[in-house]
This record gives structure tokens, sequence and C-alpha cells, in this order.
């Protein structure tokens, strides 16, 4: 018996952008605060802005899409086949 795969629909899509928006927000309070409490220097609070920040974000969103049902291989895709009309030209 097949199993059936469903693909993630718009619920999903509203719960990705929401992790990935409180995830920012998180993750740029975090900052501050060890800036604010004198935990960063200024010179480390934009190192960690500027090249950490983003490397955060990929992190989260990996998480998120392999939590919503994203995260899709090779061995999911199907093989497409074009049919060739009666002019010969494939579609």
């Amino acid at each position: 018996m097949d199993t059936i795969h469903l693909s993630p629909g718009p619920a999903a899509a509203q719960a990705f952008r929401l992790g990935i928006i409180a995830s920012a927000v998180g993750g740029l309070a975090g900052i501050a605060t060890l800036y604010w409490l004198d935990v960063l220097t200024l010179v480390f609070a934009g190192y960690a802005l500027v090249l950490l920040f983003p490397v955060y974000l990929v992190f989260a969103a990996t998480a998120l899409s392999v939590w919503l049902g994203y995260n899709k291989d090779a061995t999911a895709l199907r093989p497409v086949y074009r049919q060739k009309d009666s002019g010969g030209r494939s579609e």
C-alpha cells in the first residue's frame, strides 16, 4: 500500500513565518540584553550581528522546516514524463 504524502499547507507557511520572526526577535533581544549587561563589547556585538546572527537564522529556518514537514529530499521526488503530441512537439 502506498503511503500518502501531503505537502505542508498555508498553516505551515504561517507557522514558519511566525517562527522565523520569533527567532529573529529573540536573537536580537538576546544580543541587545548581553550588550546592555556589559557581557558583550560593542565590537563583539557588531560581530555577532553581522556574522553570527545570519548563521543562527539559517539554523532556526532548518529546524522549523524539518519540524513543519518541508524536509523533502531526492527520494520524495516523482519523475516527470512529457507526452508528445501529434505534431512531434513535447509540452
